[in-house]
């Protein structure tokens, strides 16, 4: 299925799907650190970070996906002092664009407890801890609340081996967002009667998961890892360029084998690609 050009207020502004990646010159370093009191990302020395590189020293990746409400009170302000707030919101999250991998989504009207989503993908923790100090600092932030936040790494699936297709999940250390103009997103916790299944048994099972997945293509997954991170095992999420395409593929996977093992998937979350404009203009005026 070809994606949809997302129209409406704010198409004046850059393209929400353009990939944009770390800031050439914090790439030279790879894994960067926040220095005491700066403002931007910045790299550690080299032999720093040895921990967080997979094979072949592949870097890998966390993942953070963040999701906002803004206070009843912010909508009573004069629409002239929330048009400030939110133009100063969109200046920050463009610099932060030329910093670490972002992506902008709106669920104004989708959900009842967030107004919009930040997923922001880095190799250092402490660039989220540093985002969500500039986000504070902004006036829009004073009226923020964040309702759900999920912490999760890239990591190659051990259970991938033997089943290999262009495009697919699991075999990579870096997450890159399709750009898709929908995201599903949900924590995942599995059974411990799951880990106990001889590795084997549990691989077949999972190849019957991914023969279904196959018959979705144009839904794209991100796998990351959250144990020891977060209170969940798994963050999981779905780009498609047609939400029914998802709600299809969820309810096909209900029949495999792996379903019974599942002890959580939720909450889950259904999500705009919007620009900052956008994701903000959706919030009112």
């Amino acid at each position: 299925m070809g994606r949809r050009t997302l129209r409406g207020r704010g198409d004046d502004h850059r393209n929400p799907s353009r990939g944009r990646g770390p800031h050439p010159d914090l790439l030279r370093e790879g894994l960067r650190t926040m220095a005491a009191g700066e403002t931007r990302m910045t790299a550690p020395a080299q032999g720093q970070g040895s921990d967080e590189t997979g094979e072949a020293g592949e870097s890998r990746e966390f993942l953070k996906y963040t999701f906002y409400q803004v206070r009843p009170e912010w909508r009573l302000l004069d629409s002239e002092r929330k048009k400030k707030q939110k133009a100063e919101f969109a200046s920050l999250v463009h610099d932060l664009e030329e910093e670490v991998t972002l992506r902008c989504y709106s669920l104004e009207g989708i959900r009842a407890d967030a107004d919009f989503m930040v997923w922001a993908i880095d190799p250092a923790l402490e660039t989220f801890r540093e985002m969500a100090r500039r986000v504070s600092s902004t006036e829009l932030g004073h009226y923020l609340e964040t309702t759900y936040a999920y912490l999760a790494a890239s990591k190659r699936s051990q259970y991938v081996g033997g089943h290999t297709h262009k495009g697919q999940d699991g075999t990579a250390l870096k997450s890159e967002p399709h750009g898709s103009r929908y995201l599903f997103v949900y924590p995942f916790v599995k059974k411990r009667e799951w880990y106990s299944i001889p590795f084997e048994r549990r691989q077949e099972i999972m190849r019957d998961h991914f023969r279904i997945g196959h018959k979705y293509p144009d839904v794209k997954i991100h796998t990351a890892y959250s144990f020891g991170l977060d209170d969940h095992e798994f963050v999981l999420s779905f780009e498609a360029d047609n939400p029914l395409d998802f709600l299809d593929l969820v309810m096909d996977l209900r029949s495999s084998e792996a379903s019974k093992y599942t002890e959580r998937e939720t909450p889950i979350f259904t999500c705009i690609l919007s620009t900052p404009e956008q994701m903000l203009d959706a919030l009112g005026i």
